[in-house]
């Protein structure tokens, strides 16, 4: 058979195809049209993961639970929506202090808090928050990225079950609020003062007793007398929960927390379910809004402690020349010794105290030197 006719033959055959596609109406041929191929399915989109999230810090709180909030966001924003993380307020699902348990044993996916709060885990765990006359926030933030900090915390935090990282930080703390003056270390003799972490056992050493209370609990401790004094975390966060109607000194500097990092844990289970796009997205998720609550506290600090002043009327005092350098020597002397407890805190401290003397040094001849001819 010739090429032509097997051409033809074929068309033949397809145009049958086509008519046997008609109705039993037998409709004119000229009106009858092969049945288009179905489309092929498409996949269905996968439902998002839903995780939760629990926090030391009442809702909403501005800058600490609005800093969990915003790391919520990002983790949806850069997921595509794979992924969406339901922030639940101290006591709302479980108590301020019982995040660290709750994300280890997987009643939630991630915590939201400060790594002092678990010194009673891991005396190890309180060096990555802050050190009386430490770290600033951006030496805390280079130790942790570029000085072998965040490998050490990882291994504190391995045998709960977690997996940490740097979330925030308020910069620079204020020293606190008293209800009566502080000339020399004296006067913190016989004081209850909330402060938590190694800045609460320098207070125990000056002959003071710390307090340990979840932000919730401040103000009305701090009115009704059960607590003397307070440390919060500074102005934007001090004026947000009115400590200024519950006392009437206000002391700078914050010797105690120097640049207090914020924490985000992960709950390690869950997060190794994750498909590798989704753990990188999480943890940088994680390192954008560490830096994003850094910006937002030095953005809003001064206006609100110039409001405390002139409209509320705080009286602003700074720690004595003496106090601060007798509540040094202090200092150097507890965190030695908590350093000394067990080696993983051994480990940590000599880490921290090696990165501490490097960035000194520095310091002295970049920013130090720069803020001091700034204030010439």
């Amino acid at each position: 058979m010739k090429r032509r006719e097997i051409v033809k033959v074929l068309g033949l055959g397809a145009a049958a195809v086509g008519l046997a596609a008609c109705t039993e109406e037998k409709a004119p041929v000229a009106d009858c049209k092969p049945e288009a191929a179905p489309a092929p399915a498409m996949p269905e989109k996968p439902a998002p993961i839903e995780w939760k999230m629990v926090t030391t810090w009442p809702k909403n709180f501005p800058g600490l639970g609005t800093g969990a909030n915003k790391l919520a966001e990002l983790i949806g924003e850069m997921s595509g929506g794979r992924i969406t993380v339901k922030v639940y307020g101290a006591k709302e699902l479980v108590g301020a202090l019982e995040i660290f348990d709750a994300v280890s044993r997987g009643t939630a996916e991630l915590g939201h808090g400060a790594s002092y709060y678990w010194k009673g885990k891991s005396t190890a765990a309180q060096f990555f928050a802050a050190v009386p006359f430490g770290l600033t926030a951006q030496e805390m933030n280079s130790w942790l990225y570029h000085g072998g900090g965040m490998e050490l915390w990882e291994e504190v935090y391995a045998e709960f079950g977690l997996i940490p990282g740097a979330a925030g930080n308020t910069g620079v703390q204020m020293g606190g609020w008293f209800n009566r003056e502080i000339n020399s270390v004296e006067d913190l003799k016989g004081l209850k003062m909330r402060i938590p972490g190694l800045g609460g056992e320098v207070l125990k050493r000056a002959g003071g007793t710390p307090v340990l209370l979840p932000g919730g609990e401040i103000f009305p401790s701090l009115q009704s007398g059960a607590i003397d004094a307070t440390e919060w975390v500074g102005p934007y966060n001090d004026l947000a929960f009115g400590l200024h109607k519950a006392a009437k000194y206000y002391y700078y500097p914050g010797w105690h927390e120097p640049g207090t990092t914020l924490e985000t844990f992960i709950n390690k289970e869950a997060f190794e379910k994750l498909p590798a796009d989704l753990q990188s997205i999480v943890r940088n998720a994680i390192r954008v809004a560490n830096q994003d609550m850094l910006a937002d506290f030095t953005a809003k600090n001064n206006h609100a402690l110039e409001q405390l002043v002139n409209e509320h009327n705080v009286e602003l005092r700074k720690f004595p020349d003496e106090v601060l350098i007798q509540m040094k020597d202090l200092s150097d002397q507890v965190v030695a010794e908590e350093a000394a407890k067990d080696p993983m805190s051994k480990k940590v401290f000599d880490s921290f105290v090696k990165f501490r003397d490097q960035a000194k040094k520095w310091h002295a001849v970049s920013e130090q030197a720069y803020l001091n001819a700034r204030s010439l």
